[in-house]
């Protein structure tokens, strides 16, 4: 009992009551929307009052979590032309899902209703480069290495450039183990609650291209 009530206490703290979500396919259009005024350099920038601050102190209610690149050239909210509060933002080198990536995903599918996660890597992810790259890594990039690995070695397999490639396929491998992940993701994605779809930023043009659902 003792768990379940700090769990619940600290959901409660993290954010605010559930309200009623748009669709994913909503969200993805504005999304998309959104990524266009960033290719053109046109943004709209909305939602960033000070009106907007005061209103987000009492709760959030974010439409879509964007499991990213922790690369500083990859900002959400900039490359979709998001507000404060729009976007559920979890970030990590190699946008991998290790057990802090899930759990917050989990939090914001179950507890803040959003509907859509979207995982997105980007062209010349530093992350995938030094995981074709093999040899020694100090410290803990061996860990995130090992997560990037397995992409590394299907790209091995195929033709094109091998960074390009293995950024595809890791983002296809994330996306994948966020729909499979049981109990909660898994459970939201089979009622349709949750729909998880895949990205991939290029540095070049700003343009977020989608990927087809497999």
């Amino acid at each position: 009992m003792r768990t379940f009530l700090s769990a619940t206490v600290l959901f409660a703290a993290l954010g605010a009551a559930q309200q009623a979500a748009p669709s994913a396919d909503a969200v993805i259009r504005e999304l998309k929307s959104g990524n266009a005024h960033h290719v053109s350099k046109r943004y709209v920038h909305p939602r960033v009052t000070a009106a907007r601050q005061r209103e987000l102190a009492s709760g959030q209610h974010p439409h879509a979590a964007i499991l990213s690149c922790a690369d500083s050239r990859v900002a959400p909210e900039i490359v979709f032309d998001q507000g404060l509060g729009d976007l559920f933002d979890v970030r990590v080198a190699g946008n991998i899902a290790g057990d802090a990536e899930l759990a917050s995903l989990e939090y914001a599918a179950e507890h803040l209703s959003v509907p859509l996660i979207v995982v997105m890597g980007h062209q010349k992810c530093g992350a995938v480069s030094a995981a074709v790259e093999g040899g020694e890594a100090p410290g803990h990039l061996p860990v995130l290495i090992a997560a990037i690995r397995p992409a590394v070695e299907q790209a091995a397999k195929m033709p094109g450039d091998r960074v390009d490639t293995a950024v595809r396929i890791n983002v296809e491998n994330v996306v994948r183990q966020l729909r499979d992940g049981t109990p909660v993701l898994s459970g939201l994605c089979s009622t349709g609650r949750l729909r998880v779809i895949g990205a991939v930023y290029s540095l070049d043009t700003g343009k977020v291209e989608w990927l087809p659902a497999k």
